[in-house]
């Protein structure tokens, strides 16, 4: 049998940016698709097409593909499996051509959370109208999401995956909401499900028992062996609802490094290591989340060593307690911190220390004009971020102004 390949789709987007407590800025959404771009992702759940106020963010991220600075990477949104939300997706952002269209399947989430109001035939009957509007209004891909799959009875899962297939879904998203499932549970779900609908799978597994990243690589094993494509679902550092989601870097590392997995070649040939250390960081300045020193490649730990045998055992060949190199990651070279005078440019900066900043960056403006109207933007985009912006950001700024201006730009109704 042939085996399917795997592909990462990163959430933090979508997943990541609606945990409690914790969010980010439109400018900093369009950031982080740019480093998923620069590592090889697939596919990044970039928002919510039928939200008002992500509308400007949306639209311009779509430009930034259009003109090749988001590229390949597919831009694709969430939302509800019912024809209001597609309807107004579409209206808001027109130029959209993925989709993951969301509903409940467990029988808890029938009882529980529709309260009776819609029972296994309306479900799927709701999934397909909204599969059928969003092909007559433009869609190019749609991928289904099985909401607490994990929890859903086999043979109704089957049956939801093979309506949305026979509607033209291009795989089926089995969610387990609650992290509920185990490694070998959910291996021999995923093989089941891919060999009787006859279907790609995506893996969108929570961390709440710590087997998120477990579990989307055993998933993900399960479909390729059933010989279909397998979708990972990710998110940078982990982030997510409660305990969060699958860590994107785990993910690889674990395809890249495992011992039954390394030798059979499962991660996407485009898959990029080297700016995981700088995606890592900014991250986490983003989210003003600290990364964990035990957190896996990129916590302070990961390459650290203190007890005798351990240093002396990495100092004649890393290999002895090092499984990957830090350099593969990006990591490795001294990071300075200026003590001395420190120009910075915010919501209130002038033009003299605007030019020293920028002039430090190697950026030329060729007038005046130029110069000012960028200045303008970068006090807008700090009171956007409402903190520092970082390199990136101020170059993102200066080189794609328009963008950068509809990106920042919220109206409400």
């Amino acid at each position: 049998m042939k085996k399917g390949k795997i592909f990462f789709i990163d959430v933090t987007n979508r997943d990541g940016v609606q945990t409690a407590r914790i969010g980010l800025s439109k400018l900093q959404k369009t950031l982080i698709n740019i480093y998923l771009n620069e590592m090889g992702i697939f596919q990044s759940e970039f928002g919510f097409p039928f939200t008002h106020h992500e509308t400007n963010y949306l639209n311009a991220n779509l430009e930034l593909a259009a003109m090749g600075v988001l590229s390949p990477i597919r831009l694709e949104g969430w939302a509800r499996a019912v024809t209001g939300d597609v309807k107004l997706s579409f209206e808001l952002v027109p130029n959209i051509k993925h989709l993951n269209l969301s509903i409940s399947t467990s029988s808890i989430m029938l009882e529980g959370k529709f309260m009776g109001k819609m029972d296994e035939n309306s479900v799927i009957k709701s999934m397909t109208d909204a599969v059928d509007l969003a092909y007559k209004l433009g869609a190019e891909t749609i991928g289904v999401n099985a909401e607490d799959a994990s929890r859903t009875d086999m043979d109704y899962l089957v049956k939801f995956a093979k309506a949305a297939k026979e509607h033209g879904a291009k795989r089926v998203r089995y969610c387990d909401t609650l992290g509920a499932d185990d490694p070998l549970t959910i291996y021999q779900r995923i093989n089941e499900l891919a060999k009787r609908a006859e279907m790609p799978v995506e893996l969108h597994c929570h961390n709440d028992l710590g087997m998120g990243v477990a579990c989307s690589v055993a998933g993900a094993k399960g479909a390729v062996d059933a010989g279909q494509d397998a979708y990972i679902n990710v998110t940078i550092n982990g982030v997510g609802e409660r305990a969060g989601n699958a860590d994107l870097l785990s993910v690889i590392l674990a395809l890249k490094y495992g011992s039954g997995l390394k030798n059979e070649n499962l991660l996407p040939a485009e898959t990029k290591l080297d700016k995981a250390w700088a995606f890592a960081k900014y991250a986490s300045y983003a989210f003003n989340i600290p990364i964990p020193m035990n957190q896996v490649g990129v916590g302070a730990n990961a390459f650290a060593h203190e007890s005798g045998i351990h240093a002396d055992g990495a100092l004649k060949n890393r290999r002895n307690y090092e499984l990957y190199d830090y350099e593969e990651l990006g990591r490795g070279e001294p990071e300075f911190v200026d003590t001395g005078r420190m120009i910075t440019v915010g919501e209130y900066s002038g033009i003299k220390g605007f030019r020293n900043v920028y002039g430090n960056l190697e950026v030329a403006f060729k007038d005046d004009k130029e110069a000012t109207r960028i200045l303008e933007l970068v006090r807008y985009a700090n009171v956007h971020t409402q903190k520092p912006l970082t390199r990136e950001e101020l170059l993102f700024v200066a080189k794609y102004p328009d963008q950068a201006k509809k990106i920042m730009t919220v109206t409400p109704p």
